[in-house]
């Protein structure tokens, strides 16, 4: 088996004792770091589509929702669920799944964001963490469930 770079972190002298917790629970590790990323490039490019470039919430949303999946599709797929495909048209394949799943969640979070900002007049930063949270939580279900379930595609 081939060491990534966290397996080989976590083969360091001072990071051996987390090592067990690691293996067994790889995965959802590295998704909630992953996950976590992603929510920092989300939140951080939908702030500045939105307050600094002052575009529409709605607008903005979905400029930060572009880079995010691209950004999350290339991470989720090569650390953490390792999903080697054989040819340039299964990546095409897995890629396209990939961001077919995330727009049921983008719908979702849209709908979150009119509703919580545009109508009630909440705070955009705030609605956007929350909605985020909802986001990650969906997205690891589709993700493990439905795109990246066969490691050998």
């Amino acid at each position: 088996m081939n060491k990534d770079i966290f397996d080989r972190l976590m083969s360091l002298p001072v990071l051996r004792i987390f090592e067990p917790f690691y293996r067994r629970h790889k995965e959802v590790l590295l998704y909630l770091l992953f996950g976590f990323l992603s929510f920092v490039v989300s939140i951080a490019t939908f702030a500045l589509f939105c307050q600094a470039l002052r575009l529409n919430e709605l607008i903005a949303n979905v400029l930060s929702w572009i880079i995010t999946v691209l950004f999350a599709f290339l991470t989720n797929r090569v650390w953490v669920f390792g999903a080697k495909t054989g040819s340039a048209a299964a990546f095409l394949r897995q890629m396209l799944a990939f961001f077919e799943g995330r727009l049921l969640t983008l719908g979702i979070e849209e709908l979150i964001l009119f509703l919580f900002i545009t109508w009630l007049r909440l705070n955009s930063i705030a609605v956007k963490v929350v909605a985020q949270i909802v986001v990650i939580l969906l997205n690891y279900i589709i993700s493990k469930r439905f795109i990246f379930r066969d490691k050998t595609n």
